[in-house]
Protein backbone atom coordinates (compact mmCIF):
# COMPACT_ATOMS: atom_id res chain seq x y z
CA UNK A 1 0.00 0.00 0.00
CA UNK A 2 3.02 2.48 -0.18
CA UNK A 3 1.82 4.01 -3.28
CA UNK A 4 -1.44 5.04 -2.07
CA UNK A 5 -0.69 9.07 -1.64
CA UNK A 6 -2.44 9.21 2.10
CA UNK A 7 -1.84 12.63 4.11
CA UNK A 8 -0.11 11.71 7.29
CA UNK A 9 -1.14 12.29 10.73
CA UNK A 10 1.61 13.81 13.03
CA UNK A 11 1.28 13.98 17.12
CA UNK A 12 4.56 14.41 18.06
CA UNK A 13 8.57 16.00 17.58
CA UNK A 14 7.06 16.85 14.02
CA UNK A 15 4.18 18.88 15.33
CA UNK A 16 4.46 23.06 14.90
CA UNK A 17 6.76 24.27 17.14
CA UNK A 18 8.79 20.94 17.86
CA UNK A 19 12.04 20.48 17.09
CA UNK A 20 11.54 17.80 13.73
CA UNK A 21 8.85 20.32 11.99
CA UNK A 22 11.30 22.85 10.07
CA UNK A 23 13.69 19.65 9.83
CA UNK A 24 11.44 17.81 8.10
CA UNK A 25 8.30 19.18 7.12
CA UNK A 26 9.10 22.93 5.91
CA UNK A 27 8.40 23.60 1.89
CA UNK A 28 7.66 19.95 1.85
CA UNK A 29 3.80 19.98 3.09
CA UNK A 30 1.17 21.96 1.24
CA UNK A 31 -1.43 21.69 4.00
CA UNK A 32 -1.05 21.26 7.80
CA UNK A 33 -4.08 21.18 10.04
CA UNK A 34 -5.49 19.89 13.70
CA UNK A 35 -7.04 16.97 13.72
CA UNK A 36 -7.11 13.90 16.25
CA UNK A 37 -6.90 10.33 16.00
CA UNK A 38 -9.77 7.94 18.14
CA UNK A 39 -8.86 4.52 18.85
CA UNK A 40 -5.27 5.46 20.16
CA UNK A 41 -3.28 6.16 23.08
CA UNK A 42 -0.34 8.50 23.67
CA UNK A 43 2.82 7.57 25.73
CA UNK A 44 5.79 9.15 26.64
CA UNK A 45 9.12 7.91 24.98
CA UNK A 46 12.61 9.41 25.32
CA UNK A 47 12.07 12.90 24.27
CA UNK A 48 9.12 11.75 21.22
CA UNK A 49 5.96 10.30 21.80
CA UNK A 50 4.47 6.83 21.00
CA UNK A 51 0.87 6.16 19.59
CA UNK A 52 -0.79 2.83 20.11
CA UNK A 53 -3.97 1.43 19.19
CA UNK A 54 -6.19 2.16 22.59
CA UNK A 55 -9.16 3.24 24.04
CA UNK A 56 -8.50 6.96 23.83
CA UNK A 57 -7.84 10.03 21.49
CA UNK A 58 -4.11 11.32 20.18
CA UNK A 59 -4.06 15.02 19.11
CA UNK A 60 -1.80 16.04 16.43
CA UNK A 61 -2.27 17.56 13.00
CA UNK A 62 -3.16 16.30 9.68
CA UNK A 63 -0.37 16.78 6.88
CA UNK A 64 -0.43 17.03 3.01
CA UNK A 65 2.40 16.84 0.87
CA UNK A 66 3.14 19.31 -1.37
CA UNK A 67 2.88 18.87 -4.90
CA UNK A 68 6.11 16.80 -6.08
CA UNK A 69 7.17 16.50 -2.33
CA UNK A 70 5.16 13.67 -1.67
CA UNK A 71 8.14 10.88 -2.33
CA UNK A 72 10.62 12.77 -0.44
CA UNK A 73 8.44 13.25 2.53
CA UNK A 74 7.71 9.40 2.79
CA UNK A 75 11.07 8.86 2.71
CA UNK A 76 12.19 11.39 4.91
CA UNK A 77 9.32 10.06 7.73
CA UNK A 78 10.20 6.55 7.00
CA UNK A 79 13.57 7.57 8.22
CA UNK A 80 12.90 9.49 11.27
CA UNK A 81 10.37 6.97 12.19
CA UNK A 82 13.18 4.00 11.83
CA UNK A 83 10.72 2.36 9.53
CA UNK A 84 11.84 -0.55 7.18
CA UNK A 85 8.95 -1.96 6.16
CA UNK A 86 5.61 -3.42 7.17
CA UNK A 87 6.41 -5.92 10.21
CA UNK A 88 10.54 -5.61 10.05
CA UNK A 89 11.74 -6.72 13.10
CA UNK A 90 13.71 -3.61 13.84
CA UNK A 91 11.25 -1.17 13.04
CA UNK A 92 10.70 1.21 16.03
CA UNK A 93 7.10 2.22 14.61
CA UNK A 94 4.69 0.88 12.11
CA UNK A 95 3.42 3.13 9.53
CA UNK A 96 0.08 2.14 9.05
CA UNK A 97 -3.59 3.58 7.84
CA UNK A 98 -5.87 5.11 10.44
CA UNK A 99 -8.76 7.26 10.23
CA UNK A 100 -7.92 10.91 11.47
CA UNK A 101 -10.51 13.24 12.02
CA UNK A 102 -9.67 17.15 10.97
CA UNK A 103 -10.76 20.02 12.88
CA UNK A 104 -12.30 21.71 14.41
CA UNK A 105 -12.49 23.70 11.17
CA UNK A 106 -12.46 27.47 11.37
CA UNK A 107 -14.45 28.25 8.52
CA UNK A 108 -17.39 26.12 9.90
CA UNK A 109 -20.30 26.99 12.09
CA UNK A 110 -19.51 26.07 15.68
CA UNK A 111 -16.05 25.04 14.55
CA UNK A 112 -17.46 21.31 13.71
CA UNK A 113 -14.96 18.89 12.67
CA UNK A 114 -14.97 17.68 9.33
CA UNK A 115 -15.05 14.06 8.05
CA UNK A 116 -12.89 11.03 8.95
CA UNK A 117 -10.04 10.72 6.25
CA UNK A 118 -7.77 7.98 6.19
CA UNK A 119 -4.20 9.30 6.48
CA UNK A 120 -0.70 7.42 7.52
CA UNK A 121 0.74 7.07 10.73
CA UNK A 122 3.51 5.92 12.73
CA UNK A 123 2.42 3.53 15.74
CA UNK A 124 4.95 2.07 18.02
CA UNK A 125 5.99 -1.41 16.66
CA UNK A 126 4.73 -4.43 18.75
CA UNK A 127 7.55 -4.65 21.12
CA UNK A 128 7.59 -1.16 22.06
CA UNK A 129 3.74 -1.18 22.40
CA UNK A 130 4.31 -3.95 24.67
CA UNK A 131 6.46 -2.49 26.69
CA UNK A 132 4.46 0.66 27.02
CA UNK A 133 1.59 -1.52 27.90
CA UNK A 134 3.31 -2.69 30.92
CA UNK A 135 5.15 -0.12 32.16
CA UNK A 136 4.87 3.11 29.97
CA UNK A 137 4.26 6.81 30.76
CA UNK A 138 0.70 7.65 29.28
CA UNK A 139 0.57 11.56 27.97
CA UNK A 140 -2.84 13.12 30.14
CA UNK A 141 -5.49 13.78 27.40
CA UNK A 142 -3.22 12.17 24.55
CA UNK A 143 -1.48 16.26 23.55
CA UNK A 144 1.86 16.18 23.48
CA UNK A 145 1.84 19.61 23.45
CA UNK A 146 0.35 19.80 26.69
CA UNK A 147 3.31 18.75 28.41
CA UNK A 148 5.13 22.15 27.20
CA UNK A 149 4.79 25.24 29.54
CA UNK A 150 3.06 27.87 28.69
CA UNK A 151 5.49 30.87 27.38
CA UNK A 152 6.49 33.05 29.80
CA UNK A 153 4.20 36.07 30.25
CA UNK A 154 6.18 39.41 30.13
CA UNK A 155 5.03 42.11 32.85
CA UNK A 156 6.05 45.54 32.04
Amino acid sequence: MTDVRLPFFVYGTLLPGEPNHDRFLRGRTHEEQPAVLPGALLYEGPGYPYAIDGHGTVHGALVTAAPGAYTELLGLLDDLEQYLGPGHPRNLYERVTRRAVPGPLPDTPGGRSGEPVHAWVYLAATAVTRSLRTGGTPVPGGDWLSRRPPPARRTP
